[in-house]
């Protein structure tokens, strides 16, 4: 994992998660993001548009950080280390995904949400683990008792699915996330319809609740 990608990412605590049908909205969507302080986001491949926008974003929004999400396979990692994608995720773990990322050179972030899964992922070097789907696998209350027996490896969780603003701070308060997945950011339907004042709005309020979690 490179160790800049993974700074900038713990340093913005949340991390935008999008579907994109349209390729032709990543790159107003990035430059909403980065207007509003938050100049990065996991684009997930579940579209077909979804590689041509990390494309496009790589490309047009210089030093904005775009990441490749649901990598499934090797060759969907392929994929996103063509399109110019700068981390991988997946949900889950295997040794040929590990691989496929680390001999592209892409930072890779397994999803991990079991202890064997976890003993699994770093086994082939991971530190850093998606927990994924969060609430339906216990939440913060998991990641907690998660944490405790993997602290002596340097296990840090990257929580997404079923997080909101109201319960976004019980996430942010645990010292073994780097960060957390924000799907509620900019959803489907308002990247497609371009309701980018919305998502904008959104994303300050993301800010303001992440800085305000640091001055307590």
């Amino acid at each position: 994992m490179s160790d800049s990608v993974i700074e900038r990412l713990a340093s913005a605590r949340i991390v935008p998660v999008v579907e994109i049908l349209d390729a032709n909205r990543g790159v107003e969507l990035a430059r909403t993001l980065a207007d509003a302080g938050l100049p990065l986001m996991e684009v997930t491949l579940r579209t077909p548009a979804a590689l041509n926008a990390i494309r496009a974003i790589a490309s047009e929004v210089p030093g904005f950080l775009v990441g490749a999400g649901t990598l499934l396979d090797p060759g969907s990692v392929a994929a996103a280390i063509t399109a110019g994608a700068h981390f991988g995720v997946s949900p889950g773990f295997t040794p040929s995904l590990s691989r496929a990322a680390g001999d592209g050179g892409l930072p890779f972030i397994p999803g991990a949400v079991t202890a064997s899964e976890i003993l699994s992922a770093t086994e082939s070097g991971h530190r850093h683990v998606k927990f994924f789907p969060a609430e339906q696998s216990g939440g913060a209350s998991a990641i907690a008792s998660l944490s405790a027996p993997f602290a002596a490896l340097g296990i840090r969780f990257m929580p997404t699915g079923g997080i909101r603003p109201a319960n976004l701070n019980a996430y942010l308060a645990l010292s073994s996330v780097f960060a957390v997945g924000g799907t509620w950011i900019a959803t489907r339907d308002q990247i497609d319809q371009g309701r980018f004042d919305d998502i904008g709005a959104a994303a300050r309020l993301a800010v303001a609740t992440v800085a305000a979690g640091r001055d307590a």
